[in-house]
This record gives structure tokens, C-alpha cells and sequence, in this order.
């Protein structure tokens, strides 16, 4: 079975860590990284940008647009998507689609600034139950 591990700390701090902190941290999470690569257990990892850059599309329709991760829902987390776009304007309007097509669902706009690429997700039924119980 897959797990999505979501990681949140108080981004006032991360930013208030020096480079050499920053490095310290990304080098303790880069062994667990290297044990569960070696164990063949990590897939796509990334470090999302600032809150500040974020944008949640949410409401009627094509959704409002507004800044901030935000959402005011009470909707939980159930799936996320990695999309390439040359803008963030662009990564809206492709959010803004899918709001189009699922129009109960709330979508946040995070830019991606660390991945680690060439870890593909191994293929799972497990969410099978979840969509048909």
C-alpha cells in the first residue's frame, strides 16, 4: 500500500533558519531519503515554496481565485497532482479546469522548488475501496 506522507512545520521558522541550518536539516532528511531509496520505499518527493506564491481556487464554476494555501473547507486531502506550467497564471488555469470538471472539490497552487526526480510510483489497487466501497 502507498502512503502520501504530507510534511507541515511553521514556515516562519524554516525561513528564519540560516543556510548552514537549512543544509544541516536537508542533509538528516536526505539519509532517511537514501535508507528508504536503497529499501525501494520512496517515490516523488518534493519540498513545496513559499505559502506566500500559493493560490486556491475554490466556489462555483470555474472558481474564484484567490492567494493564499488556504482553503476554507471542510474537505480533506485526497489526492494531489504535478503539473509542469511556465507561470503560475498557468498552473491556475489548469487548477481552474479541473475545478471545471469536479466542481466540489477546492484546489491549491503550490510551486514545487526541491524534487527528486526518476522515483516513479509503484502501481496500487489500494485506493480500489475508497472509490467503490
Amino acid at each position: 500500500m502507498l502512503y502520501a506522507i504530507l510534511a507541515y512545520h511553521d514556515e516562519a521558522h524554516v525561513k528564519a533558519m540560516t543556510a548552514d541550518e537549512d543544509v544541516a536539516l536537508m542533509d538528516d532528511l536526505n539519509k532517511v531519503h537514501t535508507r528508504l531509496t536503497a529499501e525501494g520505499r520512496l517515490g516523488p518527493a518534493a519540498r513545496l515554496g513559499a505559502t506566500a506564491l500559493a493560490a486556491t481556487v475554490s466556489g462555483p464554476g470555474r472558481g474564484l481565485v484567490t492567494d493564499g494555501p488556504f482553503t476554507e473547507t471542510k474537505e480533506h486531502l485526497l489526492g494531489f497532482y504535478v503539473v509542469e506550467a511556465k507561470s503560475r497564471e498557468a498552473a491556475i488555469e489548469a487548477a481552474r479546469d479541473l475545478k471545471a470538471a469536479n466542481p466540489g472539490a477546492s484546489y491549491e497552487i503550490r510551486p514545487i522548488v526541491l524534487y527528486l526526480p526518476n522515483t516513479p510510483f509503484p502501481v496500487t489497487d489500494a485506493g480500489l475501496a475508497f472509490v467503490r466501497p
